[in-house]
């Protein structure tokens, strides 16, 4: 809605003279032609009720107070029943009759003309009332589009949560491993993700990516990250042929220098041995008997970013009993109120303070240690969690 079509406002007078209306017409007649005033006569409070409903649009009632059939004082009451703050009322009535202006007043009315009326003085109301109105209902229409954006924010939301995996465990009928994920988005949808599948019986591929950005934009190209990369994974390749050729996809369609990091592992679930490639990731922490260390880069850079490059992978072998952490950043950039983060040492220790916790008990007590830790303070960026617990052929 732009200036032009609000000041193009339609107006009702309501007053049961009928030399008023040609009078009316005469003075205005070069706005009436210019489009500026659209008038619109009624006799009386109950015609006036009628003309509302014939003419929905109508912005500005001048209305008598002493009229036969309904007066302007009732009238005003029946027009605050409609609960349209775009729509106002200015009276006008003889000088003699203060009592009741206060009264409409009381009851709502915008401002009031006393009569005979000066029509200099008029033209100045009805355009107060006009900046009035035009200022009111841009503010409904923000309003409006405010709570359009939240209810497509909360749609996105629900989508989003929706594609990713959130029933647990996930393969009961396997028990050579167990898995559990959390994302916790920092705004209505997030850039986090992560994912798992079964690329066939012995082999499970697993990924978590942080996508640059927030809001809605990085949400969409959270989406499609995730989805290429569980498309390309199912396939069986390699890991580091999987990154080569979601990251030139990702070249390709990217806009906006969009970028995400992605660490994607392919375990084997029958020897324990896993491939993975980190791009440009957070390196995920593995917990075994020996201690708990991070797992070795791979030289590999964010995917989306330099369509040629060539990512490498490497191998490990899983014993029974071995864990893996994944983590976005936002768990380790969690501040508290005196701007300390969470910290890599902290979450190190607290995976070393609970070497027998499962995938699902170390991801909801790695939660709750960070919430500690930030007193309740909203976090400022996506937190995500996956922890692969290895427990080999049983």
């Amino acid at each position: 809605m732009n200036d032009t079509e609000l000041r193009n406002m339609k107006i009702l007078v309501v007053d049961d003279e009928v030399d008023l209306e040609p009078l009316i017409r005469q003075k205005f007649r070069r706005q009436i032609r210019e489009g500026i005033y659209d008038l619109v006569f009624a006799h009386n409070g109950l015609e006036a009720l009628t003309k509302l409903l014939e003419y929905p649009e109508i912005g500005i009632i001048l209305s008598d107070i002493n009229m036969p059939e309904m007066d302007g004082l009732t009238l005003l009451l029946k027009l605050k029943e409609l609960k349209n703050p775009g729509l106002k009322t200015v009276i006008i009535s003889a000088y003699g009759d203060m009592e009741n202006i206060r009264t409409a007043m009381n009851r709502g009315a915008f401002d009031f003309l006393t009569k005979p009326i000066n029509f200099e003085d008029l033209e100045i109301t009805i355009n107060k009332t006009t900046e009035e109105i035009m200022q009111t209902r841009r503010s409904m229409l923000e309003h409006d589009q405010l709570v359009s954006l939240q209810q497509d924010l909360q749609t996105a939301h629900d989508i989003q949560q929706a594609i990713l995996p959130k029933i647990f465990p996930p393969f009961p009928s396997r028990n050579e491993f167990g898995i559990f994920a959390s994302m916790i988005p920092a705004r209505e949808v997030g850039g986090d993700f992560f994912d798992f599948f079964m690329i066939d019986n012995d082999r499970l591929g697993f990924v978590i990516g942080d996508v640059s950005g927030k809001g809605v934009t990085a949400a969409i190209f959270m989406a499609v990250s995730r989805t290429l990369i569980r498309a390309t994974g199912l396939k069986g390749i390699p890991a580091g042929e999987c990154m080569n050729y979601v990251n030139r996809l990702l070249c390709n369609e990217s806009v906006s220098c969009m970028f995400v990091t992605v660490f994607y592992g392919i375990l084997s679930t029958a020897t324990g041995e896993m491939e993975y490639v980190n791009a440009g990731h957070n390196p995920p922490y593995l917990s075994s008997r020996n201690g708990v260390d991070k797992l070795e880069m791979t030289g590999g850079v964010i995917l989306g970013c330099i369509e040629d490059h060539h990512y490498r992978s490497r191998q490990i072998r899983l014993e029974p009993g071995d864990r893996l952490l994944l983590y976005t950043d936002g768990v380790t950039e969690a501040f508290n109120r005196d701007g300390t983060v969470y910290g890599d040492d902290r979450l190190e220790q607290f995976i070393r303070e609970h070497p027998d916790a499962g995938p699902e008990e170390l991801v909801k007590g790695i939660l709750l240690d960070v919430n500690d830790h930030s007193s309740g303070i909203r976090p400022s960026d996506d937190i995500t969690l996956l922890s692969i617990g290895y427990t080999g052929k049983i």
